[in-house]
């Protein structure tokens, strides 16, 4: 066959059943599905790539992913990953400002900067500047609100177990970067650094600052680090400082992304969670390691 299809569900609200794989099967003239996770995810082989209409209305509007890769070569030696909202949930930056009573005015423009409506750099350093004279002590507070992403450990530590150098690489700072990056099991970690003078932030953020042009950078130097070529790898992100690494890495995956970025990536997760990104590389939830 020419193309793997993967469909996943999300779990907590719907379930593959033997019917709904059919149906899909069917649908796109697919070989028979080889279940990667009881009721959660599936491969189907095709000959040629599913009409996108066909496949929406074989899954009837069901919180079900569906992604098309080649056989050869589906998993990746190297994943690169954003950090908020895609490896844990929310953004650290508008959590921060809650502290110092502008968290909505700070999320504002932290949502226009990931839609791609605003420069990222010019972006993050004003709303940086607007938490000067904030105490320290509001990042470990921001830091115990953190909650990873469901299969984030999965995800980091499959591809570990099995070769690959895992990589956070955000917008977001150091401070937490380190933790998540230690916490999740990944390999290395490069972000931006929050100045501050030793008790409250100084309004300003250390250059040079790291970009979308850092994050595509970054996955070209990893890559050659680890000795590969682009088509071995997976970038998973959500804002539109992650289009340009999702463009180049083999395997580019939209999770919950915002609305300028699923439109632009080949592979897209809007329903399920990370594990959906082992299952699109064809591992079987049995091959699963979480540490």
């Amino acid at each position: 066959m020419t193309y793997i299809l993967t469909v996943v569900a999300q779990r907590e609200a719907t379930s593959l059943t033997p019917a709904m794989l059919n149906q899909i099967r069917n649908a796109v003239r697919g070989s028979p599905p080889i279940v990667l996770s009881a009721g959660e995810a599936a491969d189907i082989p095709v000959s040629a790539l599913p009409d996108p209409a066909v496949l929406r209305a074989a899954i009837e509007g069901k919180p079900i992913d569906a992604i098309v890769t080649k056989p050869r070569g589906r998993r990746k030696a190297l994943l690169i990953a954003d950090m908020d909202s895609t490896m844990i949930q929310g953004e650290t930056l508008d959590e921060l400002a809650v502290f110092a009573g502008i968290g909505e005015k700070i999320a504002a423009i932290t949502k226009r900067a990931m839609n791609g409506q605003l420069d990222f750099k010019a972006a993050l350093r004003e709303r940086v500047a607007m938490l000067k004279g904030l105490d320290i002590g509001a990042l470990e507070k921001t830091w115990q609100q953190v909650r990873m992403t469901e299969g984030a450990r999965e995800l980091v530590a499959t591809m570990r177990a099995n070769g690959a150098l895992t990589a956070l690489v955000s917008g977001g700072f150091t401070y937490f970067t380190g933790k998540v990056a230690a916490q999740l099991g990944f390999d290395l970690h490069r972000s931006n650094t929050l100045l501050h003078d030793g008790s409250a932030l100084t309004g300003l953020v250390a250059e040079p600052i790291l970009d979308r042009d850092s994050k595509l950078a970054a996955l070209h130097e990893l890559a050659a680090q680890r000795g590969v070529k682009l088509h071995a790898t997976l970038a998973v992100g959500d804002g539109a400082n992650d289009l340009d690494m999702l463009r180049a890495a083999g395997l580019g995956v939209a999770f919950h992304a915002k609305p300028i970025v699923a439109k632009d990536a080949r592979a897209k997760v809007d329903h399920a969670n990370l594990r959906a990104l082992l299952f699109m590389q064809g591992y079987p939830a049995s091959a699963f390691v979480d540490r």
